[in-house]
């Protein structure tokens, strides 16, 4: 029986979408690693401090005719999480490693390597950003050094063993009417490990011996290992405002005007925005979506290479397909992902508690003070000792690593150091009131919740 074609997989009676700006690519000069397999993203392992060239390419031949202080772009360079729960606790993270690495930084330029790379800008009040300006009719390459290793935001329960993936991501902008450089034009973001100086090679050496040692029809599952690193395209990192340069000055801003979101308020990577929907409100495609919205949906949610498949389709459109549908389109592997992602639903939290951080006068009775106290919820996904201290680190707005311990009052009014089974044990909606405490270090504290 001969099958019909449906109308949405005929490519040819689609129009071609006219891009909105010239095309641009970053390429990472570090090969990826053979052991991912065919429809994962890839994965590239750096050295610890060794520089790497990032080639900053563009199309734009138009460019050789604009002046010069007209043409240049901004590029906006971070080393971020790839992992959202990292995302969340991203300013602690940094904080943490800045107490034991006093002077350094996540993310440097080497200068003296980069070629065509204009005023660049390392912020000291942001470790894991810097910022150049670069002319797209130039060659331009910058050499840039990650000084992190992955292994150390890895919990001490994991051994160390399953080092934390990091995010590298370049924003572009160009200049607006007003001169400054706030008109968006391309982004684009790839995932690295780092590890200790040499570490790298050995890894891409082990991973080449495992996938060898696979049978042939195994090995088709993998992806060759490609002797660089292309970004793939996504979106801007969310919420980002963009620094503004003088008009008068083709330079980069001053290090006041520069503002970054704390990753709190911030949904998650551009690339990697559906991991849970009960992490990013308004994550799920809306029927009443537009062509545009459900474009932005599908690169939020790391569909970038089903744009053009799906240029046509608004969010009701795409939301009538079966599961049949996208798996003929997209593949087994990306058609049950898109399905997921479609009809995903919020997940109820494993445990909700209630935290008061102010404490009842001594004139005070304490059930008046349990009546006339503000509690603020505290959601629980792992239920584990560490996520309870890095919530209450945020209510009390103090580094997670200067909370040094945390105990529970028991009988007689005695102190339960807390646990990973107290935390798994607490009823539902249970209530405490949370206090700090001096310790000896000069920046420690003891949290107690009664």
């Amino acid at each position: 029986m001969e099958t019909i074609p449906l109308p949405f997989l005929k490519q040819e009676d689609q129009p071609v979408p006219t891009p909105l700006c010239p095309a641009y690519q970053c390429v990472l000069c570090a090969p990826t690693s053979p052991a991912a397999k065919l429809h994962e993203e890839t994965l590239t392992y750096l050295n610890q401090g060794q520089s790497y060239e990032i080639r900053m390419l563009s199309n734009w031949r138009a460019a050789s005719d604009i002046p010069e202080s007209r043409r240049l772009l901004k590029s906006v360079l971070r080393v971020g999480f790839h992992d959202r729960r990292l995302q969340y606790s991203e300013r602690q993270q940094l904080e943490g490693w800045q107490l034991s690495h006093p002077g350094d930084r996540i993310v440097d330029i080497d200068i003296p390597l980069s070629v065509g790379v204009i005023d660049p800008l390392l912020n000291p009040s942001y470790l894991n950003i810097v910022e150049f300006l670069w002319d797209p009719s130039k060659r331009t390459s910058v050499f840039i050094q990650v000084n992190c290793i992955s292994t150390e935001f890895t919990q001490k329960k994991n051994g160390g063993e399953k080092g934390a993936p990091f995010r590298v991501q370049v924003d572009t902008f160009k200049v607006d009417s007003q001169g400054n450089f706030n008109e968006h034009v391309y982004s684009c973001s790839c995932q690295v490990k780092v590890f200790k100086p040499k570490g790298a090679d050995r890894k891409q050496k082990t991973d080449r011996e495992k996938v060898e040692k696979r049978s042939a029809l195994e090995r088709e599952k993998y992806q060759p290992s490609c002797e660089t690193t292309v970004f793939i395209e996504g979106m801007p990192w969310p919420e980002i405002e963009i620094p503004k340069s003088p008009s008068s000055t083709p330079g980069l801003c001053s290090p006041s005007n520069f503002k970054v979101p704390t990753p709190d308020r911030i949904c998650a990577s551009p690339v990697c925005a559906s991991d849970s929907s009960t992490e990013c409100a308004g994550e799920s495609l809306n029927p009443s979506a537009s062509i545009s919205d459900t474009q932005q949906w599908l690169l939020r949610n790391r569909f970038s290479n089903y744009c053009r498949t799906f240029s046509n389709f608004t969010g009701a459109d795409l939301l009538k397909m079966t599961r049949r549908d996208l798996t003929q389109i997209c593949g087994v592997a990306d058609g049950i992902r898109l399905s997921h992602a479609l009809t995903a639903r919020s997940v109820r939290p494993r445990l909700t508690l209630y935290i008061s951080t102010e404490s009842p006068s001594k004139n005070q009775d304490i059930t008046d003070a349990n009546q006339t106290a503000l509690y603020q919820e505290i959601y629980m996904e792992d239920m584990t000792a560490a996520e309870l201290t890095n919530k209450l680190a945020d209510l009390f707005s103090v580094p997670a690593n200067h909370i040094l311990r945390i105990s529970r009052t028991g009988p007689h009014g005695i102190h339960i150091l807390l646990s990973d089974m107290m935390v798994r044990n607490m009823p539902e909606e249970s209530c405490f009131t949370a206090m700090l405490q001096k310790v000896q270090n000069p920046d420690g504290f003891h949290c107690i919740l009664r």
